[in-house]
């Protein structure tokens, strides 16, 4: 019985040692794919320009606000209390316009940006997947504490997301 656990526990010894020869490991850097890799740039391209009209019309409120409070700092002396306590509404009034508008702009960014990144990404893992088949590699990781250059597939990657 002795022997026989001792020949199965060197039998499990000769396979994990034969596996782990044949092993291929790749990594990926994800932060140089999302920096450099065409389908982001191409997201954030799309982005900034789907959004530039609205972020101006922000800008445009926030210099009317501004304009605003300045103009009521300067008339804030002279005018009767009425006119004070009028003048004070309406500027709660834009700034809180001006609030609800950058929140919800903020908010409208954040889930296209989400859904432009998640397109990215599924595309990325499918080709990670195909050079990882084509390539025969066992495993490939995405972070690290110390890559060798070896391994690291990130610029594979970002060349197959190109074309």
């Amino acid at each position: 019985m002795k022997k026989s656990a001792a020949v199965i526990v060197a039998g499990f010894c000769l396979v994990s040692t034969a596996q782990s020869q044949e092993t291929r490991i790749g990594f990926i850097s994800t932060e140089r794919v999302f920096r450099e890799a065409a389908p982001y740039k191409a997201a954030q391209v799309k982005l900034e320009q789907e959004f530039a009209k609205r972020q101006k019309e922000l800008q445009d409120m926030a210099n009317r606000l501004k304009t605003a409070a300045d103009k009521f700092d300067k008339d804030a002396p002279v005018l009767s209390e009425s006119d004070r306590a009028r003048r004070q509404r309406e500027l709660s009034e834009m700034d809180r316009d001006f609030q609800r508008a950058q929140r919800e702009f903020k908010e409208d960014l954040n889930q296209r940006r989400n859904e432009e990144t998640a397109s990215a990404i599924d595309k990325t893992n499918r080709v990670i997947k195909q050079i990882a088949e084509a390539e025969k590699y066992d495993i490939v990781l995405q972070e690290a504490a110390y890559v060798s250059n070896r391994i690291d597939i990130t610029d594979k990657v970002i060349k197959a997301l190109g074309k």
